[in-house]
């Protein structure tokens, strides 16, 4: 039978509580080391010379084509076999950070390839060198559309840290478990976490939409411009 009590005793107790601020930070902390990783595989990607472009394809093919279980698995239990032991917390952000990376570089790369060239072909006449181009030019134009799928990115890696509970890292599903063991309340205790996670994901929901918000504010596209570079992003990105 349902227990009420059981149930509110799971959402102020202080193992869930614990958990659910490690999720936070496991997330936020990933998302600050794979967005720059990712930019980099992005220019990587799109650049003339064929070995970067190679390593960086392989990377992306590499990780999006594995299940990050696996991965998680292989970086902690397999690697200490060559001789490269790390930790649990070390093992969950490289794991996070490795297979986000190459999910944000297709999303990155879709935002710049949304920029017409003719505005960076213009700046470059102009004798603005590369990297200011890339920096004053494309980026600002390219974030209007990278912006709503890397949000959408962070929502889904806050209930993506629950497989690192399968290295021992305690995030809050791990810590829910610890919690259900003292009364076996299962039912009640994994309703208690998934309220949390509805929580943090509505939060940042409303982050989002100001976010998204500040970075469209002053533009105003053409209906039909606009719909033709999501089009043009979310093709990229399922590819």
């Amino acid at each position: 039978m349902w227990s009420w009590e059981a149930f509110f005793s799971f959402l102020h107790d202080p193992l869930l509580l614990q958990g659910a601020w490690t999720t936070v930070w496991l997330t936020a902390v990933s998302m600050a080391l794979a967005l720059p990783l990712a930019v980099l595989v992005a220019l990587g990607r799109a650049s003339g010379f064929v070995p970067l472009r190679l390593v960086t394809g392989g990377y992306v093919w590499l990780m999006r084509g594995t299940p990050l279980l696996v991965q998680l698995v292989i970086i902690y239990t397999g690697l200490p076999q060559l001789g490269l032991r790390l930790g649990v917390i070390t093992s969950a952000l490289v794991g996070l950070v490795l297979n986000e990376a190459a999910y944000l570089s297709e999303i990155v790369r879709a935002g710049v390839l949304s920029v017409p060239r003719g505005q960076s072909e213009a700046a470059r006449a102009l004798g603005m060198p590369p990297w200011k181009v890339f920096r004053v030019v494309v980026m600002p134009q390219a974030l209007r559309v990278m912006v709503p799928p890397l949000g959408n990115s962070f929502n889904g890696l806050l209930k993506t840290t629950t497989l690192v509970s399968v290295i021992s890292v305690e995030e809050l599903l791990r810590r829910t478990q610890f919690a259900v063991q003292t009364n076996f309340r299962v039912l009640e205790g994994l309703t208690a976490a998934a309220l949390y996670y509805l929580a943090m994901t509505t939060l940042w929901g409303l982050v989002q939409r100001w976010l998204e918000a500040r970075v469209g504010r002053g533009h105003q596209a053409r209906p039909s411009s606009g719909r033709r570079t999501r089009n043009a992003a979310l093709e990229l990105e399922t590819r």
